[in-house]
């Protein structure tokens, strides 16, 4: 401590100026010290806040995956035949992603590319519960999809929050289930808005972040320090396919208007024009003397039945006003075109060369319904509820293809001097593709023998579907089956049990 008594007055002075300046770099270094620890209580508290409403979601493909049965020994047959015979095509294939809920009755929000070609999804809540999600819609164009799951009770739900305001530099958390594990935490800025990515279409400019987004993030929610949604996690750049610190989150204001629709109407409907467009650029503005580098030009009109056909537009044509508002672009023009309801009119302010001159025409155009290369997963109606027994349970019990035993197939699936049925093929979406046999594997693939129910010998199928169809939700059943080996190059005994869903 500084002891001013017995000083000249000018080195008092000087010693209050410095002992003023050490308290006040004290104070500023103190409230450095204290920012860090801020933050973090804020991180936990916000975590707090949001985790309860962001679930695991879990897919299994309709697509199988070929696994090998067997790799040929030496001094076995080198017919290519015979190692294709020894292939064992179908497995289903799982996948992880996350998401979270946007209204307490079960509302999901999630990627687009999550519950791709999906045949079972399962959400798992962060109470631990697990339940199958039906698909509501999904929007190919900005790669999102809404999912409903019943609960029964109201669930924890999260906001969407205002992107708009998110600037660079702000701090955010990614929350989700990266490489599957659950509730993971991550935190970062904002490092840039409205950004395009390599992969990104006429619809997508994310917010790009620092946060560690990884796969099993897609879908997940990024949050703003006040515990609002203002993104959802969909891409990383990335040279290995894990996270090099460039992430991509669709804003929440373009995310709240797609999933209002999809809710609404099972889909997203989007005006549009029908012509292809380019910018005005630099160069197109001196050489045709416009004042500004704004405006879209149509390229081609292929559709003559199109909006911008039926509305008189040329190829030329540079338009240059939408209801009013200034067209930046032929990128710009999409988006307000697409954000404008279908059959709604609007009006159009373009220029058109005649001669040396570019005159200034208006017209009035009623905007058809943009196309999709993708169906609303609402018009599959609840085809996605699979019934217990597959698709046609006289003929695919349990999900299971089954064939008698010939001779062909015997000698097929070494399987000579045996009686049964042999398993031809496993339906991905079937429960049944879930069991597992004691090492953890699928229990049941192609090529095995079914030879009794319940304690009950079957040789045909008419006895197994007979026996089948007295089975109800609940009901256990053991089947015996027969299966070559590789490894002992013998038919073993295989004892599958499961739980009839």
């Amino acid at each position: 401590m500084f002891e001013c008594r017995n000083m000249p007055q000018s080195i008092k002075q000087k010693s209050a100026l410095l002992c003023f300046a050490i308290l006040i770099a004290g104070l500023a270094a103190g409230g450095v010290m204290a920012q860090p620890e801020r933050i973090v209580r804020s991180f936990g508290d916000i975590a707090k806040k949001v985790e309860p409403a962001v679930v695991s979601i879990d897919t299994k493909s309709k697509v199988a995956q070929p696994v090998a049965k067997e790799t040929p020994a030496p001094g076995d047959s080198d017919d290519i035949m015979d190692f294709f015979r020894r292939q064992l095509p179908q497995r289903p294939v799982y996948a992880v992603g996350s998401g979270f809920i946007v209204d307490k009755s079960g509302y999901v929000i999630t990627n687009a590319h999550v519950i791709g070609n999906a045949a079972r999804i399962t959400v798992k809540l962060d109470s631990g519960e697990e339940l199958e999600a039906r698909v509501v819609g999904t929007d190919e164009e900005t790669d999102l999809a809404v999912l409903k799951i019943d609960a029964h009770r109201d669930l924890p739900f999260i906001k969407f929050g205002d992107s708009a305001k998110a600037e660079v530099g702000d701090w955010v958390l990614a929350i989700g289930s990266p490489f599957g594990l659950t509730k993971t935490v991550t935190a970062g800025i904002i490092s840039q808005t409205r950004r395009r990515s390599p992969s990104a279409n006429a619809f997508q400019k994310f917010i790009q972040t620092d946060a560690a987004i990884n796969p099993g993030n897609s879908g997940g929610p990024l949050v703003n320090m006040d515990g609002d949604v203002i993104g959802i996690n969909s891409q990383i750049a990335t040279a290995t396919g894990d996270y090099n610190g460039v992430g991509f989150a669709f804003p929440s204001n373009e995310s709240a208007i797609v999933y209002s629709q999809i809710v609404k109407n099972g889909k997203v409907r989007r005006g549009y024009l029908g012509a292809y467009l380019d910018s005005v650029k630099a160069e197109f503005a001196r050489v045709y003397g416009l004042r500004e580098a704004n405006g879209a030009i149509v390229t081609d009109i292929r559709d003559k039945q199109s909006a911008a056909a039926l509305a008189g537009l040329q190829i030329g044509d540079v338009i240059i006003e939408f209801n009013g508002q200034t067209v930046e672009s032929a990128q710009d023009m999409i988006t307000k075109v697409a954000a404008t309801p279908p059959d709604q009119a609007v009006s159009i302010v373009f220029l058109r060369e005649q001669g040396a001159n570019l005159d200034r025409k208006t017209a009035s155009i009623k905007l058809g319904e943009r196309p999709s290369n993708s169906r609303s997963s609402a018009d599959d109606g609840d085809r996605r509820r699979l019934p217990i027994n597959g698709a046609n349970e006289e003929q695919k019990p349990f999900g299971l293809t089954l064939t008698e035993l010939t001779p062909p197939l015997a000698e097929k699936y070494r399987l000579e001097g045996l009686k049964g049925l042999v398993v031809k093929e496993i339906n991905p979406a079937s429960f049944i593709a879930d069991v597992k046999n004691a090492l953890g594997g699928a229990a049941l693939g192609e090529g095995d023998l079914i030879q009794r129910i319940n304690r009950v010998s079957v040789t045909d199928l008419k006895a197994f579907n007979n026996m089948v169809s007295r089975l109800k939700v609940g009901d256990a059943v053991v089947l015996h089956v027969r299966a070559y080996n590789p490894q002992t190059r013998a038919v073993q005994l295989e004892i599958v049990q499961f739980t009839v869903k």
